[in-house]
């Protein structure tokens, strides 16, 4: 009879998930590009009412990108919208022409202008989530290079010790 397996907890859960993303196969610059397509795409993923995060997985795919650095990425980019929300809206409204206005005849007044208020928050998002990307690929690659030779240098400290460690006899 097997035992029952114990639960993992969910501290050691994220330490394991941590220790993956670090050692994610590519190196540093495909996690750093993951985490910049994952800011990127949540930047205009509200506006669209979620439909936006189906942009993931094929931007991932064409440029070799790290799934789990696009949704660390995606994750951190829901923490930082609201203020860059406002951000959006105000460059959304800079880049679309002023007499620009919606008018379907079958739907109120109010959600013709909620909808121009969804395209500014949507072309500013892009914009914005283009340059957040930019600005968060150096650090976030830099981070995870230094973790990375921080380790090296620590294993192999270890690999020394342990040759130059006399055998008792």
């Amino acid at each position: 009879m097997s035992s029952p397996r114990k639960p993992r907890s969910i501290r050691r859960w994220i330490k394991y998930k941590y220790t993956q993303l670090m050692r994610a196969p590519g190196g540093p610059s495909i996690v750093a590009l993951g985490f910049s397509i994952g800011i990127f795409v949540e930047m205009f993923t509200l506006p669209t009412y979620g439909l936006a995060f189906f942009l993931i997985f094929p931007l991932i795919y064409w440029f070799g990108a790290s799934l789990a650095g696009a949704l660390v990425g995606f994750v951190f980019g829901k923490i930082i919208f609201i203020p860059v929300a406002f951000v959006n809206s105000m460059i959304g409204g800079l880049v679309l022409p002023n007499h620009l206005q919606f008018h379907i005849p079958v739907i109120p007044n109010w959600l013709n202008h909620i909808l121009l208020v969804n395209l500014k928050l949507i072309v500013g998002g892009i914009i914005d989530g283009f340059l957040l990307g930019a600005i968060f690929y150096f650090p976030v690659r830099f981070a995870i290079k230094y973790v990375a030779d921080k380790r090296k240098e620590k294993r192999k400290l270890r690999r020394n010790a342990l040759e130059a460690k006399p055998l008792a006899e």
